[in-house]
């Protein structure tokens, strides 16, 4: 299973990139909230088996394990998949490879919350890398031109949707670095979809997109049943299993195999590529969040 670890980190990135580009575009037409609401209650149901198995320590969670694992949910159960999920909803209008580009912001936004709510330290070149980052995601978007709020404000929007996802995951990843260190990954894994199922379940309650629900089509239940087979629930299953035995340092390297993918499949779908200012700006950021995982990976960056 150690020699094999690598190989299930690069199979669930790669199945989220078929999740950003192949799945999720497909369901534009719904509510971002209600798209959220019955991909997490979809893998629920898939869980309820497990649930049975982990009932002990599912019952002996302490108070803060459940506090924090409802922050988890939160961030990266309900606030970033609804962020990134409405960014690629800008299909149309948008390079979805920058939109996944974009959203490699993640271990940035983790480390810097974990130095400002763990007071861990950062030294000056996890600022240089940073401001590298920032540089490379303008040139991503823009290219070397100023941007156009009128004629690229789908492209802003997307962006900033996407830069939400990364935020809310990377804080996520901070409240999982408590969390998963006191339980087994299927108790998380089990943790995460059913409070994010009750999370987004009041969302849409309030929004009142409940009702939409009679406005699935049938190709879009094969793409949510897609989702809980594939990309949803079992991506996740695969990297916390390959992340049992991979450094996260070393996992974010592997990761890598998310957006490459996604620029390969936007290619061939969508017909779309990247233009040199933005493959420029894509290395940049690659590299620079490359070299401040390297660095500051093992420690803060565990999901």
């Amino acid at each position: 299973m150690k020699k094999l670890a690598p190989f299930f980190i690069i199979l669930s990135a790669m199945l989220w990139g078929v999740d950003g580009i192949v799945f999720r575009p497909f369901l534009y037409s719904l509510p971002v909230d209600l798209v959220v609401f019955l991909e997490s209650l979809l893998v629920s149901i898939l869980l309820i088996p497990f649930v049975r198995i982990y009932r002990n320590e599912l019952k002996n969670l302490t108070k803060s394990e459940i506090i924090n694992f409802i922050g988890i949910a939160a961030f990266g159960g309900a606030i970033g998949t609804m962020a990134i999920t409405k960014a690629l909803f800008y299909v149309n209008y948008v390079n979805l490879s920058v939109v996944i580009l974009i959203q490699k912001f993640q271990p940035l936004f983790a480390i810097s919350l974990a130095a400002i709510l763990l007071k861990e330290k950062l030294d000056k070149m996890f600022f240089i890398w940073a401001i590298l980052a920032l540089f490379g995601s303008y040139m991503l978007t823009f290219g070397f031109s100023f941007p156009d709020f009128t004629s690229q404000s789908k492209t802003i929007i997307a962006t900033l949707f996407s830069l939400l996802a990364a935020f809310s995951f990377g804080f996520s990843t901070v409240l999982s670095k408590r969390g998963i260190s006191s339980v087994s990954f299927q108790t998380a894994t089990i943790l995460r979809f059913y409070i994010t199922s009750i999370l987004m379940l009041a969302i849409t309650l309030f929004t009142g997109n409940l009702s939409e629900i009679v406005n699935v089509s049938q190709n879009q239940i094969l793409i949510f049943l897609s989702i809980a087979f594939s990309t949803g629930g079992l991506a996740i299953i695969f990297y916390y299993i390959g992340l049992k035995y991979v450094k996260a340092s070393d996992a974010t390297i592997l990761e890598l195999a998310f957006p490459v993918t996604a620029i390969i499949l936007d290619y061939l779908i969508h017909g779309n590529f990247l233009a040199i200012p933005q493959l420029i700006g894509g290395t940049i950021l690659v590299i620079a969040i490359l070299q401040i995982t390297r660095s500051y990976g093992n420690s803060e960056l565990k999901k």
